[in-house]
């Protein structure tokens, strides 16, 4: 009787133990506690056999329960408001705050001139600091966003102290304002952000506008865009930033023809000549330069290849306008150049262009746009009967290497010179014979 009685004793003793570790564990999850009794337990019969009495079992650590929320859970909807928005309305709020505080100052004159551009340099650079505090916790696109207010801050700060009050001429503040735009360049490329990137040649390309005195520097002008273009496609050769090219692109023709439209006269014709083939240069060898993925279906991959056929275009026209009032025929011969200049990166597209994908496309695109030019010269620098005879002979030779290589591509451009040939012959050409 005495082993049955501690053998009960020992089992009450691990029912209070486990109940015990059970309340404390609703109470560490917040859970409501049943209300009950320890179960009682009849004692044994005398003829029933008792149980051996085993150990208890290890209680669960409270980390590894089921239910306890992990670390890597998201935060829920209290802490997102409390972590994130409310800390960006605070910082908005500091801003204006500060910002009417600066007019009213500049309203009555408490800040001149240079304690107001000092304040902007470093308010601005302030911020671009204070943004990294937040990169450093996870909040990139909140520290992005920061460091781009802080650098239109810079580059509004400098147009003021050039342009409104006059403090410093506007080498010194070209020179700065390119610094702001280098070392926007330096931090997209140490921190792999795209935006910076952007931004920066948005800065870049707004530098000639901010600083515009009217006067007409062409040479000064479209050096900085050659070096601004140049720099545009090193970092694209270094980072996947395809829409950078297109954004280089589209600010260095919007500056070109604005001044173009306001500036340009003949007697400028050979310089002006000279950074439109600069640019063309650029931006033909981009294609070759830029990392592209091994997909075509990538984001963007189209980029490079609109981009050369754009730009060829764009540039035989600013040649054609330049050179229609003074030597017309001359088109021609620069058109067949174009074709041997196209001719030649078709050849080096499987040497610079990583995409398997994207090679032959590439590689295309440059042939056809060599067959084009080659077509265009024909009527530019031909006349009546001779350019349907050019079209003709064109079709012809186009044929035979496409049959001797087993192209069909090129047999298609056959055919639309075959085409224009007997088009023309059949609606312009006139045989009849006159007496």
């Amino acid at each position: 009787m005495d082993s049955t009685h501690s053998d009960l004793q020992a089992l009450r003793e691990i029912v209070r133990d486990l109940a015990q570790r059970v309340e404390h564990l609703e109470h560490k999850m917040n859970a409501p506690r049943p209300v009950s009794e320890a179960p009682r337990i009849p004692p044994p019969q005398a003829s029933q056999p008792v149980a051996t009495v085993l150990p208890p079992p290890p209680a669960p650590e409270l980390f590894d329960h089921p239910l306890m929320p992990s670390a890597s859970e998201p935060a829920g909807l209290e802490s997102r408001i409390g972590s994130h928005w409310l800390n960006r309305i605070g910082i908005a709020a500091v801003l204006i705050g500060v910002s009417y505080f600066l007019k009213y100052a500049f309203d009555n004159n408490w800040i001149g001139p240079a304690g107001r551009v000092t304040i902007g340099l470093l308010a601005g650079i302030g911020v671009v600091v204070w943004s990294e505090r937040f990169r450093t916790h996870g909040y990139q696109v909140f520290s992005y966003s920061l460091k781009t207010v802080g650098i239109g801050v810079m580059y509004l700060s400098l147009w003021a102290a050039f342009h409104i009050y006059s403090l410093i001429p506007s080498g010194a503040a070209f020179i700065a304002m390119l610094l702001v735009t280098a070392s926007t360049a330096v931090l997209a490329i140490s921190q792999d952000a795209e935006i910076l990137a952007a931004f920066a040649l948005t800065g870049g390309f707004t530098t000639p506008l901010l600083l515009s005195t009217g006067e007409n520097k062409e040479f000064q002008l479209f050096s900085y865009l050659a070096l601004l273009d140049a720099a545009a496609v090193l970092m694209v050769a270094r980072r996947p930033w395809r829409r950078l090219l297109a954004l280089a692109y589209i600010g260095t023709l919007v500056l070109y023809i604005g001044w173009y439209v306001e500036f340009y006269s003949r007697n400028q014709l050979n310089l002006t000549l000279t950074f439109a083939t600069l640019f063309f240069a650029v931006f033909a060898t981009a294609p070759l330069l830029a990392c592209q993925p091994e997909s075509e279906t990538a984001p963007f991959a189209a980029i490079p290849l609109f981009l050369a056929f754009i730009n060829a275009s764009v540039y035989f026209l600013q040649v054609y306008v330049m050179f229609q009032e003074v030597n017309k025929h001359a088109m021609a011969w620069f058109a067949l150049a174009l074709a041997a200049v196209y001719i030649f990166l078709s050849k080096q597209t499987q040497r610079y262009y990583p995409d398997p994908a994207n090679i032959e496309r590439l590689h295309f695109l440059h042939l056809a746009l060599a067959i084009g030019f080659i077509t265009v010269a024909i009527p530019i620098r031909l006349d009546g009967h001779w350019i349907t005879i050019g079209w003709l002979v064109e079709a012809a030779v186009l044929l035979w290497l496409g049959d001797r290589i087993r192209s069909t591509f090129l047999n298609s451009f056959a055919i639309g010179a075959l085409a224009l040939g007997v088009l023309r012959l059949l609606a312009i050409d006139n045989f009849n014979a006159t007496r």
